[in-house]
């Protein structure tokens, strides 16, 4: 039993190869990296996201590049080829390695970014595959330390307003006794 299972598995194997590797399917093979994490700030008003693909056996004809952004509870198709939005996100490509821009960056942008890379006119299943996904995560204007200047300013000035009343009041009560 045990040498049927094995033979049975190298039928596979041999089939899987004669399907696509021989080129019976198809033989273009994509593989798409991502960079798992990325941070930026919103006061860089913008980032870029970037994916790399190697491709073999696959047509000289250049592949589609798709985006698109995960979010709780739902997904935005960004570029499927093309921008959704012109003005915010810009697909820039060198050779294997894409570039997705999103400028006037705002917290908002935050989320899960994917990279897909397509080979249409190749049957191999293996010709379509997307990355594993950034996450970008956007922080707040670095002006920080402006706002808690800026409140303590202003706590000062409320404090030294309300000693000012408050001492006129005091003056005012002892002077009219």
């Amino acid at each position: 039993m045990a040498s049927f299972n094995k033979f049975k598995n190298m039928l596979m194997l041999a089939f899987d190869w004669i399907l696509y590797g021989a080129g019976v399917a198809g033989h273009c093979r994509v593989t798409v990296t991502q960079p798992r994490f990325q941070q930026a700030d919103s006061s860089v008003n913008s980032v870029s996201l970037t994916c790399n693909f190697s491709a073999s056996g696959c047509s000289s004809s250049p592949p589609e590049v798709l985006w698109f952004r995960f979010l709780t509870n739902t997904h935005q198709d960004l570029c499927t080829p093309g921008c959704t939005d012109h003005h915010k996100y810009k697909v820039h490509s060198l050779e294997n390695n894409i570039l997705l821009e999103i400028k006037d960056l705002t917290v908002d942008d935050s989320g899960v970014y994917t990279c897909g890379i397509a080979f249409s006119d190749s049957d191999s299943p293996l010709s379509k595959q997307t990355g594993d996904g950034t996450v970008l995560t956007v922080t707040g204007k670095q002006h920080s330390n402006e706002k808690f200047i800026s409140m303590i300013i202003t706590s000062s000035l409320l404090f030294l307003y309300s000693s000012a009343v408050l001492t006129s009041f005091v003056v005012y009560k002892v002077g009219s006794k």
